[in-house]
């Protein structure tokens, strides 16, 4: 079982949800099942990996306007 994503190749790209105000995040395309999350500002940082379910579930609720961003 592998407890880890290796996301050394993995091809980011700045969310069209990021704000523009330095609070941007970046997302990995092309893990089946997750989406990899990272700082843009911290690229060498840690990445979150979220269920793609999850993740299209919060960017629903953000255009609909049920979460805000801070």
């Amino acid at each position: 079982m592998q407890d880890y994503l290796d996301l050394t190749a993995a091809l980011w790209r700045k969310s069209t949800y990021s704000n523009g105000s330095g609070g941007c995040v970046e997302v990995a395309d092309g893990y089946a099942g997750v989406m990899p999350v990272r700082d843009s500002k911290d690229p060498d940082g840690p990445a979150l990996v979220f269920p793609a379910a999850s993740f299209a579930f919060f960017v629903d609720g953000v255009r609909a306007g049920t979460f805000e961003a801070v």
